[in-house]
C-alpha cells in the first residue's frame, strides 16, 4: 500500500511503483556516501572534538582568571556557550548517532558517549536514536511531537492548556536541556493525566537523576569552588552559557521540527510501511534552513534536518554533499523538498504554536479575522 498523502501535503501522489523506485534512489545515494567514509571524516570529527576541548579550557580559564571583569566574562560565557553547542549538536548528538563507530575509536562509540547535558545517554538514544527516528512525527508514537507539552498539529486532541502554546514553547526553549533529559519519563502522564503513579516517575528517574546530579554538581559546585574569589563569576558564567546553549539548540530542533509545512501523521500503515515509504515520512515531517558554514557547524550540520532524518548513521559533514541531490530528486518526482533560511522557518513555528494554541475549529476563523485585519491597515 502506497503511502497516502493528506490534503495539506504539498507532496504529489505517488503510485506504489514510483515510491519504491525513488526509495531506491535515495538508498543508493546513501550507499555512495557510506562507501566512500575515509580519513577526511576521520580528520573531520577530531578536529570538532579538539575545538570543543580547547574552547571549553579557554573559556573556562577566563572565567577562573579573569571573571570579575567584564569584558573577559562576556567573553569567557559566549566561548562556554559556543562550546556547549558544538560538543551537543556537532560531536554528542552526531557520535551518539553511531555515525563514526566504523572508525573503532572507543571515545566516540555511539553506543557508550555520554554528552555534556541533562539528558543521560542511554535514555537520549532510546527516546531519540530508536522512538523519533522511526516513528518521525507520527502523533501518539513519536514524543517529539511536542514532547508532551506543546500542541504542534491539529491531530492533536485539544486541551485548554494549549492555550499557553506560546509561553510553554519559550519555557522549553531556555529549559530545553532539562525537558529533553526528563522526555523519557513522559511527566505529563502523571501531572495531566494522571494515568502514571509518582512513585513509577521516581523509579524510572534512575538515570537522569544520577545525570542531572554529576552535571549540577559539574557547572554549579565544581568549578565555582575550585575557582576561591571568582565564584560568583564562574557560577553566573556557568548559568547563561548554559542558557545559550539550551536557547540555541532548541532553536535548530524546532526550525527541523516544528515549521508550519512540516507535516505530522496518523499512525495508519506504519506496521507495513515500506523502507520507501518511510523515506518518503521523513521527507515530508523535516525541515531544512540555510545560511553560512558558520550556521551549519553550530547547528550540528541539523540545518539539513531532511537528510539527517534520512541518514541518522552518516556522518553530518557530509550532509551538505548529498542535500542537493535529494533536492533534486524531490523536484523530479514532485515531493515538497521545504527549506528557508534561519529566521523564516523560525518564525513559521510561532506562527504553527500560535494556530495550534486554538481548537481545530476556531483556528481558520481566527485566521480568517487576522488576514481581514492585515488587508484593512495594509500590514506588509
Amino acid at each position: 500500500m502506497a503511502l497516502e498523502f493528506s490534503t495539506v501535503s504539498k507532496s504529489a501522489h505517488l503510485t506504489p511503483e514510483q515510491t519504491e523506485e525513488f526509495g531506491r534512489r535515495v538508498e543508493q545515494i546513501r550507499q555512495d556516501v557510506m562507501q566512500s567514509l575515509g580519513e577526511q571524516d576521520a580528520k573531520y570529527i577530531y578536529k570538532v572534538r579538539n575545538f570543543v576541548r580547547y574552547t571549553e579550557i579557554a573559556s573556562r580559564g577566563m572565567l577562573m582568571f579573569g571573571g570579575w571583569i567584564p569584558p573577559v566574562w562576556l567573553l569567557g560565557t559566549g566561548l562556554l556557550g559556543i562550546s556547549k553547542i558544538v560538543e551537543n549538536m556537532e560531536l554528542g548528538h552526531n557520535v551518539m548517532h553511531g555515525q563514526f563507530d566504523w572508525l573503532n575509536e572507543p571515545s566516540l562509540n555511539g553506543n557508550t558517549y555520554d554528552w555534556d547535558t541533562i539528558a543521560s545517554g542511554d535514555d537520549w538514544r532510546e527516546t531519540h536514536n530508536y522512538v523519533h527516528h522511526t516513528y518521525t512525527n507520527i502523533v501518539g508514537k513519536d514524543h517529539d511531537v511536542g514532547y508532551g507539552i506543546l500542541r504542534v498539529s491539529d491531530q492533536q486532541k485539544w486541551e485548554p492548556r494549549h492555550l499557553f502554546n506560546i509561553p510553554l514553547g519559550l519555557q522549553l526553549m531556555f529549559f530545553f536541556e532539562w525537558y529533553v533529559g526528563v522526555q523519557n519519563l513522559h511527566l505529563e502522564d502523571a501531572l495531566v493525566y494522571k494515568t502514571k503513579s509518582w512513585k513509577q516517575v521516581w523509579k524510572d528517574s534512575a538515570k537522569v537523576r544520577k545525570k542531572a546530579t554529576r552535571q549540577v554538581l559539574k557547572d554549579y559546585v565544581f568549578f565555582p569552588v575550585i575557582s576561591g574569589p571568582m565564584f560568583l563569576p564562574v557560577f553566573a558564567g556557568n548559568v547563561v552559557a548554559n542558557i545559550i546553549r539550551n536557547l540555541w539548540s532548541s532553536a535548530v530542533i524546532f526550525n527541523g521540527h516544528f515549521t508550519e509545512d512540516a507535516e505530522t501523521f496518523e499512525p495508519d500503515n506504519t506496521d507495513t510501511e515500506t523502507k520507501a515509504e518511510w523515506y518518503l515520512r521523513q521527507i515530508r515531517g523535516s525541515s531544512n534552513f540555510s545560511g553560512t558554514e558558520w550556521l551549519h557547524f553550530m547547528s550540528g550540520n541539523l540545518s539539513h534536518q531532511i537528510e539527517h532524518h534520512l541518514f541518522p548513521d552518516m556522518p553530518a559533514n557530509r550532509y551538505k554533499e548529498v542535500a542537493p541531490k535529494i533536492k533534486a530528486l524531490c523536484a523530479e518526482y514532485g515531493i515538497n523538498y521545504n527549506e528557508a533560511n534561519f529566521m523564516r522557518q523560525f518564525w513559521s513555528v510561532w506562527v504553527r504554536l500560535a494556530k495550534c494554541s486554538l481548537p481545530n475549529h476556531t483556528t481558520g476563523k481566527v485566521m480568517q479575522t487576522l488576514e481581514k485585519l492585515k488587508a484593512k491597515f495594509k500590514f506588509a
